[in-house]
């Protein structure tokens, strides 16, 4: 793709969910996700009901007048996001691919993290980590990101989540928020999930084209995996043969979240031909109840 291009892209993204930061998710987002803790603000002078727990004492016995500590929420935080690049996110047949809708729901969580002044970060990974973006602050930051999602060329094609987890719990020490964007067509990754679970907020985003959970009665199919490089033949008319590939598709979704309900993870699935949209601003509603 070339730079002129890019730049077109990169701006239609940022003006489409920039908007539904602002609009939307800016307080379902601040309500969701709470900071580190309580840092200190200042002492004022105690008032009828304040807590007595509150007093500080050098100041009143300096005063001579009682006095109290106040506290704000810390509020800053890194977000750090997990993108599966490996080539089945590629995989479309709705108006986009699942590669598309992992780059708009990124761009909202980013814009909507800057807002309330925390850092981004992002892991692309596929079957090894592909590239490393540590957190930062800031719009420019943010556009880097988009324009890297939406351009991305992986090296490999195949998906280890385990290992992408394995590395996040290395190189990210303090606790954070981490999206896991991904289709989680991977091998197991319970032990890397449970690790990092007990020290950051883990949320599972299952992203996932229709096609994929049934198909259509179309007659003998040609298919291609391609992850695997293998093709071969699906005889659609077959009823047996259609409602074991969405038996396969529902356990391997049921398996995935029970995983991450299991380590306490948080998961939200989305299809690529529903709204992200309705589907984040509910998932973020649950969290603040």
């Amino acid at each position: 793709m070339d730079t002129t291009e890019l730049l077109k892209k990169v701006r239609k993204i940022e003006i489409k969910t920039k908007g539904l930061s602002k609009q939307l998710f800016s307080g379902e987002y601040h309500s969701a996700f709470k900071g580190r803790g309580m840092s200190f603000s200042e002492v004022r002078n105690y008032q009828f009901g304040d807590d007595v727990r509150s007093i500080d004492w050098n100041v009143t016995a300096r005063t001579g007048q009682p006095h109290v500590k106040i506290f704000e929420e810390e509020r800053e935080l890194t977000v750090m996001l997990l993108v599966d690049v490996s080539q089945s996110s590629f995989f479309g047949t709705t108006e986009q691919l699942k590669q598309g809708i992992i780059t708009e729901v990124c761009a909202v969580l980013s814009f909507s993290a800057i807002q309330n002044n925390d850092k981004v970060g992002v892991i692309f990974f596929s079957e090894k980590i592909e590239k490393f973006i540590p957190p930062k602050k800031g719009r420019q930051h943010i556009l880097r990101i988009i324009r890297e999602l939406i351009d991305f060329q992986p090296e490999a094609s195949g998906t280890s989540l385990s290992r992408a987890l394995e590395y996040f719990n290395n190189v990210i020490k303090k606790r954070s928020i981490c999206f896991v964007l991904s289709d989680f067509l991977t091998p197991e990754f319970e032990d890397p999930l449970r690790i990092a679970s007990r020290r950051h907020d883990i949320i599972g985003v299952h992203l996932y084209d229709p096609r994929e959970a049934s198909l259509p009665a179309v007659g003998l199919l040609r298919a291609y995996d391609a992850e695997t490089g293998r093709f071969g033949w699906i005889d659609t008319d077959s009823s047996s043969v259609r409602r074991q590939y969405e038996d396969r598709f529902a356990k391997n979704r049921e398996r995935m979240q029970a995983t991450f309900r299991k380590t306490g993870a948080s998961w939200v699935s989305i299809s690529t031909d529903e709204s992200y949209v309705n589907a984040l601003l509910k998932f973020f509603q649950q969290r603040t109840k």
